[in-house]
């Protein structure tokens, strides 16, 4: 198995990630809200809740399908890791879309849960898991990120 990525790569991945997702969220939510998306109001509370809701749910879309079918999102492919099942190297394949869900649904239940505090220590994880540096959805999903020759 190729050496595993750091901290640092692993958290710019997702930085990119996050980046190019945001930039469409925005521009989604310029189409649905107008200007509105400036001025809430309690009229386009549901507006801005189903957009959000959109935001994850193509946040993990994107997430499961590009992890599931070559291991890479394009934040991965920017910093060239990859992740990879933890029993033999491979591509995810469904543990793909395992991460994802493991990685997302929380922020979904932001609302009523914990959220927020679950996407940190999650993220965080890897830096204190040995040997193989595993987040929470890493270790749900059986995968581990490995650098990308």
């Amino acid at each position: 198995m190729a050496p595993l990525a750091g901290f640092g790569q692993r958290f710019l991945a997702r930085l990119i990630d996050t980046v190019v997702l945001l930039a469409v969220v925005v521009v989604v939510s310029w189409a649905v809200m107008g200007d509105d998306v400036r001025h809430g109001t309690d009229e386009t509370l549901g507006r801005r809740a189903l957009v959000g809701i959109v935001g994850y749910l193509l946040y993990f879309a994107i997430e499961g399908a590009m992890t599931a079918a070559r291991g890479q999102t394009l934040g991965k492919m920017a910093l060239r890791i990859r992740a990879a099942r933890l029993v033999d190297g491979a591509v995810p394949g469904p543990a793909g879309w395992t991460r994802a869900a493991v990685y997302v649904l929380p922020a979904v239940l932001s609302v009523i849960l914990v959220g927020p505090l679950f996407w940190v220590v999650n993220s965080l994880w890897c830096t204190w898991d040995r040997p193989f540096r595993q987040c929470l959805h890493d270790k749900a999903a059986r995968t581990v990120v490995v650098a990308a020759y």
